[in-house]
């Protein structure tokens, strides 16, 4: 035990139980470190699976909230970064193409994402990010998202359709209402299977049926996933809808606090413009 001369020790003394009461508090207000991830074009006309413009656009509503240190990457392959990049991350977005493929093609990928679990990471996945052409990446996604699309059963559909909000009081749809939009939405997807408990947040009506378009899932190692198939098209970005789910969705895979009136998601029109 540290021991003061005599007559400093009523100063001393106090300050240093201060100072151990404030380290504690810095360490734990350490800003949340989230990796974005897009890719190039993968030969979908201009205007959908804009996925870096995606990225930028999320970077933009992100950079004003406190708590956050952001990097954002363009994870074309190879990707010889993607390892550390996620070991150096808190949480991972992805808006790539074939993400369950994308998440294990590279073991070495496959495995940071798993240590990014064990440690409580957040994970989100953005509409191609969410599945593969191939059944044999289903298993390795359900592990670390609950849902995904892939082999001949996957389905897709371009339409004009009612959206409708399931749980109000989930923190994801904190002032989301139901709304109305023209997208490509995956559905009749897979989903992890009990005791997981994957919380549908969003239903699309596709062909007569209320499909699950958005769900979040607190996980047995402590962290916690969404998916939402939506955002096919860049122009979506201008419905506030879109971009108050995704970003209370990052904030709520992170931990951070997602406030009850909802998140303040103003954008100037001229950063949601293609180049």
């Amino acid at each position: 035990m540290t021991r003061f001369p005599f007559g400093l020790s009523k100063l001393f003394g106090p300050l240093f139980i201060l100072v151990c009461q404030i380290l504690p508090f810095n360490q734990a207000a350490e800003p949340k470190r989230l990796l974005l991830v897009g890719q190039g074009p993968d030969g979908h006309p201009h205007g959908a699976h804009e996925f870096m413009a995606g990225v930028r656009v999320m970077e933009h509503l992100l950079s004003p909230i406190k708590g956050l240190k952001l990097t954002l990457t363009k994870a074309d392959e190879p990707w010889p970064d993607g390892p550390s990049l996620i070991d150096g991350s808190d949480g991972i977005v992805m808006f790539v193409t074939q993400g369950a493929r994308w998440m294990q093609t590279d073991p070495q990928r496959h495995d940071a994402l798993k240590r990014l679990a064990q440690r409580k990471g957040g994970i989100v996945a953005l509409h191609w990010s969410v599945g593969a052409q191939d059944a044999k990446y289903i298993e390795g996604q359900l592990e670390l998202l609950g849902g995904t699309r892939g082999g001949p059963q996957r389905k897709y559909k371009v339409l004009e359709t009612d959206v409708t909000v399931v749980d109000r009081s989930h923190p994801v749809t904190a002032s989301l209402n139901n709304f109305r939009i023209y997208d490509e939405f995956y559905y009749r997807l897979d989903f992890a299977k009990p005791p997981a408990r994957i919380h549908p947040l969003l239903t699309a009506r596709v062909e007569e049926n209320d499909e699950t378009a958005s769900w979040a899932w607190e996980r047995a190692d402590g962290g916690r996933s969404f998916g939402f198939v939506g955002l096919h098209f860049h122009k979506n970005w201008e419905r506030p809808e879109y971009r108050r789910l995704v970003v209370q969705a990052i904030l709520w895979t992170l931990q951070l606090p997602v406030p009850k009136e909802g998140v303040n998601l103003d954008i100037n029109p001229q950063l949601l413009e293609l180049k």
